[in-house]
């Protein structure tokens, strides 16, 4: 994200990095290239005033101003599906997510998404959505894979996107996970530092061995151990892609009943007892700590583990 990126109204203005239009747009306004560049097809991204193809090389420092304003995403529908909000203000809002909710609609998931039930929420109270990387829309500022369940952070309106997309990226937010792995990890505090990128071959797997990996740092303490199972406490200090369960895997302690990188260690579920049959992998967002993006306050939102996971630690306990 461009570091001279302001806005005013519901135009994000900054200076280009190096390279192509679309991605200095996605940089400066904090938002995907995707919408960067339906942005620049509808004419409401420009360069030094003018508008250009997403492809375009730019040199760095040109001003680039985004419009964000617009009317409602066509291809985003409004269901009236309960959320837990753990904190709301007119900035953002905060979701307990639960496990089986995808967040954003996607090939196979056009319904039932965390994002409909924002669309939906915001319909029922009559209350307006911001105008959020081109269209009316909720902001989600970060993601959470399905079966995970926790905080999930939403920007209201365009200045506290920008703001918020600003500070993950910056690494100024601090997120704390609770998961339940095979195993007991051989040190009780550690941090992991496999740096990931895209599997070379599974495209939709994330890897330690992929051809372009980035750096990625997750610290982790183990909170209880129970012989075939432990409760680690984990800190990813970068945002890559699945970064704790590839990290996690790679240490042969993978998060319990992950059905990808827990299957490929050929360890998804512990051979018996507690946990055998989990139905969804168990990892648990339990904290974000970071400054709220209009008064700098400095907010601690957590989410309380929910009750499969509640009932499982109970059940391993019990066991000791």
């Amino acid at each position: 994200m461009s570091d001279a990126a302001t806005l005013g109204g519901s135009v994000v203005t900054g200076h280009a990095p190096a390279g192509r239009f679309d991605l200095a747009v996605s940089a400066v306004a904090g938002i995907s290239r995707a919408h960067a560049q339906r942005l620049i097809s509808d004419g409401r991204a420009r360069v030094e005033g003018r508008t250009a193809r997403a492809a375009d090389r730019l040199r760095g420092g040109e001003e680039i101003s985004v419009e964000l304003s617009a009317p409602p995403d066509p291809t985003l529908r409004a269901e009236s599906i309960p959320l837990d909000i753990v904190y709301e203000d007119a900035s953002m809002l905060i979701v307990d997510k639960p496990a089986g909710l995808v967040v954003h609609p996607s090939p196979g998931h056009d319904s039932g998404t965390i994002v409909n039930a924002l669309l939906g929420r915001a319909r029922d109270r009559g209350e307006p959505l911001g105008s959020i990387a081109g269209v009316e829309r909720p902001g989600i500022v970060h993601r959470l894979d399905k079966e995970t369940s926790g905080v999930l952070l939403v920007a209201r309106n365009p200045r506290a996107q920008l703001a918020l997309a600003r500070a993950f990226h910056d690494r100024l937010v601090k997120k704390t996970y609770l998961a339940i792995v095979l195993g007991v990890p051989r040190a009780a505090t550690g941090s992991l530092e496999w740096p990931i990128g895209r599997h070379p071959v599974e495209r939709k797997r994330m890897s330690i061995r992929s051809r372009a990996p980035r750096a990625a740092r997750t610290r982790y303490g183990v909170l209880e151990s129970f012989g075939a199972l432990s409760l680690l406490r984990l800190e990813p200090e970068t945002g890559r892609t699945h970064q704790i369960r590839v990290h996690l895997a790679a240490t042969g302690h993978p998060v319990l009943a992950d059905p990808v990188y827990g299957a490929r260690t050929g360890r998804a579920l512990p051979e018996r007892g507690p946990g055998r049959s989990f139905p969804r992998q168990a990892l648990h967002a339990a904290e974000l700590e970071l400054a709220h993006p209009t008064t700098g306050e400095r907010l601690h939102l957590r989410a309380p583990l929910p009750d499969d996971l509640r009932a499982l630690l109970a059940a391993l306990r019990d066991e000791k």
